[in-house]
């Protein structure tokens, strides 16, 4: 049995994204915070783990890139989850009695129609989607409401009162599947890659990305997400985290050779297999 950390309790999002890639035969970890992850997945343990690492509607989770690079764990795959909100509160309450509605600030912000539509429920930002779930049926917290997935209202014992309560239906978070570098190796052996992320920096002089971009051109490497992100202490400096998708790795290797001698910093985050639905 994998035992898989992911931020948050039972019923999270992360759970449901943990148990739609690994099945339903995992122990979940749960972990306060994104940070935790990585204090728990060390070389040491077996343990892997799934973390949120982009939204199409909040966009990307920087935290999430820095940790992830300034660690030693690798990515071993993806999972692209469509994220539902329900309105959920005690049993025998109706709309009209909610008060107000808790929630994770992203979750919130990504029903602003449902809630500006019922102006007398207050939003009150929470740590965590299941977490409101739990608080409410815990403490038997009337005229409340959390904002979750289906899951934590089915094991917190409430109520849906409303379904598919976000703004946009095209609503998915992009997940990482991380673990150690023995186990990445392992999985990779069993596993099909056709997908890599990568860290890089590069001279801070005219052209350099330049170059690195037109040699993935040259060898028909797809990217598929470049993301900045500023290096702490250097003034208009940047980390660029590539992602890219290839069919050919010999060809993927090839490319990579050919671009580390214009990055001045070069990591690669993990291989793996592109998600598909």
């Amino acid at each position: 049995m994998k035992k898989v950390a992911i931020q948050g309790i039972a019923g999270s999002f992360h759970e449901i994204a943990a148990r739609n890639f690994f099945g339903e035969d995992i122990e979940i970890i749960p972990c306060l915070t994104f940070k935790e992850i990585f204090e728990q997945v060390t070389p040491e343990n077996d343990y892997y783990a799934i973390m949120a690492i982009e939204n199409t509607i909040a966009g990307s989770l920087l935290q999430n890139h820095h940790l992830l690079s300034n660690s030693e764990l690798q990515i071993i795959g993806e999972y692209k989850l469509r994220i539902e909100h329900s309105l959920v509160a005690l049993p025998n309450q109706s709309i009209d009695d909610i008060k107000e509605v808790h929630s994770h600030p992203i979750a919130l912000m990504q029903c602003e129609e449902f809630l500006a539509q019922h102006k007398a429920m207050k939003a009150v930002e929470s740590e965590d989607t299941a977490f409101s779930a739990k608080e409410i049926a815990e403490n038997n917290l009337k005229g409340q409401a959390a904002i979750c997935g289906r899951l934590a209202a089915e094991i917190y014992n409430l109520a849906v009162l409303a379904d598919g309560i976000e703004t946009n239906k095209r609503n998915f978070t992009r997940f990482l599947v991380i673990t150690n570098s023995e186990n990445a190796k392992k999985w990779n052996v069993e596993n099909e890659t056709n997908k890599a992320s990568l860290m890089l920096t590069v001279p801070h002089e005219e052209g350099s990305l330049s170059k690195i971009l037109t040699i993935f051109s040259f060898y028909h490497i797809n990217l598929s997400k470049i993301q900045s992100l500023p290096i702490i202490g250097k003034e208009w400096e940047y980390r660029f985290y590539i992602t890219l998708e290839y069919d050919n790795y010999t060809r993927y290797q090839q490319a990579l050779s050919a671009i580390k001698p214009f990055a001045n910093e070069f990591k690669n985050l993990g291989e793996y297999k592109a998600f598909t639905a």
